[in-house]
């Protein structure tokens, strides 16, 4: 597994009423502001928002940006419009997941934000491939923050805006509301439920433009140029079939504990995946993502941490597509 580890800060509005501070990657800001079950509903009601202003945030400006993010990324960026949200990847040459990033352009500069403590080394990888480009990267963290909005939206605001941010977004809520949501809807985070070996076909991250269905809001476009790692995702979309599938777990309500960040899930006595994030769900219950073997049977309990856990497809384990159109 590849934990994250979050610089050190401390977010303004964990000075609000009730504001427990997150733990692990997102140490920084509020987990929660007491309220745990109904600060989800809020965030689904399009009431709340979440601080995740731990978050780093890079800005891509210069006239070739959107050609060369094409050019270096997973994500088909000629020709996106202003306002236009979307994500890309950054793969190696074999097909691993080593950037995540979600951003929008707005006519000027492509603003991009990753994972905590991860912005450095997506900002000095784009900056050693610029060559003769016209363009500059900047990490401008210390700058803008990152918000979470209903839908598992999100957008970037000046940091000196933070502490008013309630007075434009509503009522702040906590990750801990997030990750719940975002759990059930099978949305992954790069080094949390993901390790050094994980290819986009085993999440769902990539789709083929011909469908139409959310094509923006997924991170690999199957109908684009060369770049590089696209010959893994490739040829599994075309020929094979991913070794693994990630898969949303229900788990087991009476365990005292939810599963451990990267502990085994066991089919049989023998290890198939591992776990990912895992949250307590206002209606599913106790929930995980994890990633486990594709020939393990879709219909088989699976023990993870050693509690029993059922399955529900993410992932068709046959031509490794996202079954979630919505995503």
């Amino acid at each position: 597994m590849s934990d994250l580890e979050a610089p050190t800060y401390r977010s303004p509005l964990l000075d609000l009423p009730g504001a427990v501070e997150g733990e692990g990657v997102d140490r920084g800001v509020a987990a929660h502001y007491g309220a745990i079950s109904p600060e989800q509903r809020a965030l689904e009601a399009g009431e709340a928002f979440v601080d995740l202003s731990h978050r780093d945030v890079v800005t891509i400006t210069g006239p070739d940006r959107l050609g060369w993010l094409h050019s270096l990324t997973t994500q088909a960026f000629e020709g996106l419009a202003p306002g236009t949200p979307t994500q890309g990847l950054v793969l190696s040459p074999q097909g691993r997941v080593e950037h995540a990033f979600h951003g929008v352009d707005d006519g000027e500069a492509f603003v991009a934000h990753t994972e905590p403590g991860q912005g450095a080394a997506l900002a000095s990888y784009l900056d050693s491939m610029r060559f003769m480009m016209r363009v500059e990267v900047t990490l401008e963290s210390q700058t803008r923050a990152v918000l979470g909005l209903p839908g598992l939206r999100f957008v970037v605001i000046p940091r000196s805006e933070l502490t008013s941010a309630p007075d434009s977004y509503g009522t702040p809520v906590g990750t801990w509301a997030w990750e719940a949501l975002r759990i059930a809807a099978g949305v992954p985070r790069l080094g949390l439920d993901t390790d050094d070996k994980s290819i986009p076909n085993e999440y769902g991250w990539q789709y083929d433009a011909s469908t139409g269905t959310s094509e923006l809001m997924r991170a690999v476009h199957l109908a684009k140029g060369c770049y590089r790692g696209q010959e893994t995702v490739a040829r599994i979309h075309n020929l094979g079939r991913p070794p693994r599938r990630a898969v949303l777990l229900h788990l087991d309500g009476s365990a005292e504990h939810l599963p451990a960040h990267g502990s085994e899930v066991v089919l049989d006595g023998r290890r198939v995946g591992f776990v990912g994030s895992t949250a307590r769900h206002h209606e599913l219950g106790p929930i995980a993502l994890a990633v486990v073997k594709r020939s393990v049977p879709l219909e088989a309990t699976l023990l993870a941490d050693g509690v029993a856990a059922a399955q529900e497809a993410l992932v068709d384990p046959e031509v490794g597509l996202h079954v979630r159109p919505t995503l």
